[in-house]
């Protein structure tokens, strides 16, 4: 059986962190075509760095001794498993089931960190961003991966031991929609406020320059959720296929009902709408993906496609400049998603006659890594301001910051679609 599971997860492990080029594409093509290599590279980025400080040291952070949770724990320095460090207790089993899960996880860890980048779009710095992604990952994803995702099982499937949040308070979130779309989230609007809004911010200051690049970044995105939400049960089974059907049916309900919220307030729906619908309902469906009957499925995901499409527009309202939505989408789909289950969770829902422990725990999950999140990323981001610069000088944000920040451009100067967006 560990062989099938081995399997599974090896591809579901290419999937997963096939999304982060994903992510690439689909933010690359929002921005201005001046700032679409700085975009992609803050996804690769992120891909780079944080994958070696998983194997390093975020496995061990996170997936520390039973019964600790990362920097709350007692074992081993800060409660850092010391024979996890670069995996080193797995080692003489060279097809472990436990080198692939921390494979696995790993791939979360990338992606959530690559999301926050959205929020920055056009006026942060490289080398600031790799500072931030790393101490990011290190101060807040480690631990909060493990106040969820670190617990294990007795031969009924009840939890004996693991992160506080899931054992202690209760917490029910399949595939993270606490720890990477909260979490990210919430950091992503810490640091669009240490930046500040970009230059002649206002709405549709800049059209997306490549809308078939977000199409293409969104469909990768959806591919690889199917792991991402099917593959947290580590194996293929009843409980994966639940999964699998929801990760398809909430997308596409959601982006069904963003298209007809644009079309009622805006007069015609949009591709970048329809893309967006299609990660709203993949967020929201992220921790409830396991816990839902299919049929709640479709109408977690028509209620977020009109939450998130109108929650995008008050940043406009509050002043905020998250570039690329990521607070209206991942934060608020995510919240939506993890409270979704205390009303209509399968044998825990408030609405069919249980109690309202499930919402209230769901409540304590949202709150607390949120607010953990935001707190630490803005005190990093404001740290790197203050120090060394986050923000790129205005000069430089005004002409495009490819060429000074990379030394590239995506299209050469006679394409047509440069500068089109200037």
């Amino acid at each position: 059986m560990q062989n099938d599971q081995i399997y599974f997860l090896i591809t579901c492990i290419a999937m997963v962190l096939f999304m982060t080029p994903g992510l690439a594409f689909f933010y690359g093509g929002l921005v201005r075509a001046s700032s679409v290599v700085s975009m992609m590279m803050m996804s690769f980025g992120a891909l780079a760095l944080v994958s070696i400080l998983w194997i390093a040291y975020g496995y061990a952070i996170a997936f520390s001794g039973a019964g600790t949770s990362g920097y709350l724990g007692v074992d081993g320095v800060l409660g850092i498993d010391i024979e996890n460090l670069f995996l080193n207790k797995f080692l003489d089993e060279r097809m472990s089931f436990d080198l692939v899960f921390a494979a696995f996880q790993g791939t979360f860890a990338v992606i959530t960190v690559a999301l926050i980048s959205g929020a920055i779009a056009d006026r942060a710095r490289f080398g600031s961003w790799m500072l931030f992604a790393g101490i990011w990952a290190t101060l807040v994803y480690f631990p909060i991966a493990g106040w969820v995702f670190n617990f294990t099982l007795d031969e009924n499937g009840s939890i004996v031991d693991g992160g506080w949040l899931v054992k202690d308070v209760g917490l029910l979130d399949f595939a993270g929609g606490t720890v990477v779309e909260v979490g990210s989230g919430a950091a992503a609007l810490a640091v669009a406020l240490v930046l500040g809004k970009r230059f002649g911010f206002r709405k549709g200051m800049y059209a997306p320059h490549n809308v078939p690049l977000t199409l293409i970044g969104a469909a990768i995105l959806w591919f690889g959720w199917f792991a991402f939400n099917a593959g947290s049960e580590l194996a293929a089974d009843g409980i994966a296929s639940l999964a699998f059907l929801n990760t398809l049916i909430a997308p596409a309900a959601a982006m069904l009902s963003w298209a007809a919220f644009e079309r009622i307030t805006a007069g015609k729906p949009t591709a970048v709408g329809i893309a967006s619908g299609a990660i709203a309902g993949a967020v929201a469906i992220t921790p409830s993906c396991a816990f839902l009957d299919p049929v709640w499925a479709i109408v977690l995901g028509l209620l977020v496609g009109v939450i998130c499409a109108w929650a995008i527009e008050l940043k406009f309202a509050l002043g905020f400049d998250d570039s690329l939505d990521v607070v209206g989408i991942h934060l608020v789909g995510g919240i939506v998603g993890t409270l979704f289950i205390g009303l209509f969770g399968r044998g825990v829902g408030l609405f069919f006659g249980n109690s309202a422990d499930q919402l209230v725990a769901q409540a304590i999950g949202v709150l607390t890594i949120g607010l953990y999140s935001f707190v630490m990323a803005w005190l990093i981001a404001f740290g790197i301001e203050k120090t060394i610069g986050f923000r790129v000088q205005s000069v430089e944000e005004e002409a495009g910051i490819d060429p000074i920040q990379h030394g590239q451009l995506a299209y050469h100067a006679d394409d047509p679609r440069w500068g089109a967006n200037k």
